[in-house]
C-alpha cells in the first residue's frame, strides 16, 4: 500500500464498488446510474430536473440520457414545475418507487456490510479524509500555491 498513490487507491476502490452495484443492479434489469438517480429523486414531492445533476455530480447531458432511458421504461414522469413555467419536475412512477426500494436495500445492505467489518474509529477518519479531499479538489487548491499552506483541520 506503500505505493500506491492516493487517486489510485480512490479510484479501484470506487471502480470495485460500482462493479459490485452493477452486478446487484443487473438482477433486477438496472444499472447502478439508474439506481443512483432513482436514489436522487425525492419519491413524494419530486425533484426539479435542474437540481438532479448538482446533486449527483453529474454532467447534464449523461444525466439528460440516464432521463430520456428511465422515462422510456416507465421508471420517471416528467411534470411541469408549476413554481417555474420553464422547469421540470421529475416524478418515480409506482414502478420506480419498486426499483427504487431495492437500491435502497442494496445500498443499506453495502453500509450494514462495511460498518461491521470496520471499527467506528476508522469510519470517522475516513469520512474526515473523505471531506478533506473533497474540499481541496471542490474549491480548486490542488493545483494552486494555496494547497502548500492550507492545513483544513490542523
Amino acid at each position: 500500500m506503500k505505493d500506491k498513490t492516493i487517486d489510485y487507491v480512490l479510484r479501484t476502490t470506487w471502480l470495485a464498488v460500482q462493479k459490485m452495484y452493477n452486478e446487484e443492479a443487473t438482477k433486477f434489469e438496472s444499472t447502478m446510474a439508474t439506481g443512483f438517480t432513482l436514489l436522487s429523486i425525492d419519491p413524494e414531492e419530486g425533484t426539479p430536473s435542474t437540481s438532479l445533476g448538482p446533486k449527483m455530480g453529474m454532467e447534464a447531458t449523461s444525466l439528460s440520457r440516464i432521463l430520456k432511458t428511465m422515462e422510456t421504461r416507465g421508471l420517471i414522469e416528467r411534470k411541469p414545475n408549476p413554481e417555474d413555467g420553464r422547469g421540470v419536475l421529475i416524478y418515480l412512477t409506482d414502478f420506480g418507487k419498486e426499483k427504487r426500494g431495492y437500491s435502497r436495500d442494496r445500498v443499506l445492505k453495502f453500509n450494514e456490510a462495511i460498518r461491521k467489518n470496520i471499527p467506528l474509529e476508522k469510519l470517522i477518519t475516513f469520512y474526515e479524509v473523505a471531506d478533506t479531499i473533497n474540499e481541496l479538489v471542490s474549491n480548486k487548491k490542488i493545483y494552486t500555491n494555496e494547497v502548500n499552506n492550507i492545513n483544513i483541520n490542523r
